[in-house]
């Protein structure tokens, strides 16, 4: 039977220490719901008040699992912190009701950050749209980093609600300096084919015919799979009746879905018709017959209620630049600065998908709102930097997709490319020409802008069904 242990030092008489198992996690959320509890990493326990409520409590829920242990005595180290952290909460009710921004004591290039709970409420979401902020539990405040960024973004969402402890100094760098890169040991976690020599030369070919590393990658797994399944086969060796029972198998035992066929099957047909020239054997290789889905498009008050739940500025900049430009998740993060023309309210894709370029539209409102983000972040190559530079990562921005989209209450299915379809059906309901829409989008074939013709809702308030004109 689990059991929690609990201990107490006259040293500190106000505090309880509990050691709790680790695979009770019912146990550490119960003691998160206790008023001012404390977590002490280096010493693996939790503190909480020594009150009768808080005794009471925990007598209730533990019951006998709860174990007294007045033998062990409490490490000095763990004392003296707690004694530290105490000292710390008291200063905090000194301050006066406002953020207080003071001095790292251990951390020159660091501030700490104080949030009374008065202002909780009103400005918690601004504090966490500081760049590479972080709570620190020890002492009670945020850390955020001591940088021109952080000192501008503070005086432009959070000035007149702040008590300054120091003056900020006029020759702090613009942002932290990236992490030094660490050295990487990457885990094997493919089992490389018998014929592994097969995948290799598929993927020198798919090199010199410069395919995107998604498609190298996805056609070396594919292909990997298949020899593997004819493991004592050499792949030059594999017939075509072997081809069609392998994908048969696939079909039928996982049910693998149409786009996945068509990939193994292009794998397949790449290494035998361009690498080792059997192309009679992948000559009429059975496709799948392609599938009529209409692309999910949010609503025009879908698309205000998603991005008024946006609040911080760079990220709601990002997803209004996405749905007014009609770009792709990989395009907004490729954007350089460079690239936008305001005086013409337009912007460039540089090697878009299919490594074409184009241009698009840059909406007046968007960029209004960009030169605020420019002014306080000041990016300094890509458009949308990471919290040392660099560019943003497609993560971050699916990310803030997600956090906007359940705050919202939008369509539960929608992703960051449903901003793009939405702008594409905007356009057409708008009486936008399809052949304009065809260029914005960067669409080779004016065949697939024509799906959103399927679902624009146009004129339809003029169409009625047949049997509103029965006499029934």
């Amino acid at each position: 039977m689990d059991s929690i242990i609990c201990r107490f030092t006259p040293q500190i008489p106000n505090r309880v220490f509990l050691e709790v198992p680790k695979n009770r996690k019912d146990w550490v959320d119960f003691i998160k719901s206790l008023n001012k509890w404390w977590w002490h990493p280096e010493e693996k326990v939790w503190s909480v008040p020594r009150t009768p409520e808080t005794a009471q409590r925990c007598k209730t829920f533990f019951g006998e699992a709860l174990v007294i242990d007045r033998n062990k005595e409490i490490s000095i180290e763990l004392v003296r912190k707690t004694a530290e952290k105490s000292q710390r909460l008291e200063l905090l009710k000194t301050l006066p009701d406002k953020i207080s921004l003071h001095n790292h004591p251990q951390k020159s290039d660091w501030l700490l950050l104080n949030l009374p709970q008065s202002l909780v409420e009103s400005h918690l979401t601004n504090v966490k749209n500081i760049h590479g902020r972080r709570w620190n539990a020890d002492w009670f405040a945020w850390e955020v980093p001591y940088t021109q960024l952080t000192i501008r973004f503070v005086k432009q969402y959070l000035s007149g609600n702040v008590h300054w402890t120091f003056t900020p100094d006029d020759n702090i760098p613009e942002r932290l300096p990236a992490a030094e890169p660490q050295a990487i040991t990457y885990k094997e976690t493919t089992t490389p084919a018998k014929y592994e020599a097969a995948v290799t030369a598929l993927e020198q070919t798919l090199m010199l015919k410069r395919y995107s590393w998604r498609t190298i990658k996805s056609y070396k797994n594919c292909f990997r799979q298949f020899i593997r399944h004819y493991d004592d086969i050499k792949p030059s060796q594999i017939t075509r009746r072997q081809i069609d029972a392998y994908v048969f198998g696939l079909i039928k035992e996982r049910n693998i879905s149409e786009s996945h066929q068509n990939q193994i099957l292009s794998a397949i047909k790449m290494f035998y018709g361009t690498v080792i020239a059997q192309e009679e054997k992948v000559l009429n290789l059975f496709r799948p017959k392609k599938s009529q889905k209409l692309p999910k498009v949010l609503t025009e008050q879908e698309v205000t209620f998603l991005l008024r739940a946006v609040d911080n500025l760079k990220h709601r900049c990002i997803l209004m630049l996405v749905y007014s430009a009609g770009l792709r998740l990989g395009e907004v993060i490729n954007l350089r600065l460079m690239e936008l023309q305001p005086e013409q309210n337009r912007l460039f894709v540089r090697g878009g998908k299919g490594k074409k370029d184009r241009c698009t539209l840059l909406s007046e409102k968007v960029w209004e709102l960009l030169k605020q983000y420019l002014e306080i972040y000041k990016p300094i190559d890509w458009l949308f930097e990471g919290q040392t530079g660099g560019q943003y990562s497609e993560r971050s921005v699916q990310k803030i997709f997600t956090e906007a989209k359940l705050k919202s209450r939008v369509n539960p299915d929608a992703t960051v490319h449903t901003l793009r379809h939405s702008f594409a059906t905007h356009l057409l309901e708008k009486g936008v020409d399809l052949r304009y829409i065809q260029e914005l989008l960067g669409h080779e074939s004016s065949k697939t802008t024509e799906i959103y013709t399927h679902i624009t809702h146009k004129g339809w308030n003029k169409i009625k069904s047949p049997i509103d004109d029965l006499k029934i």
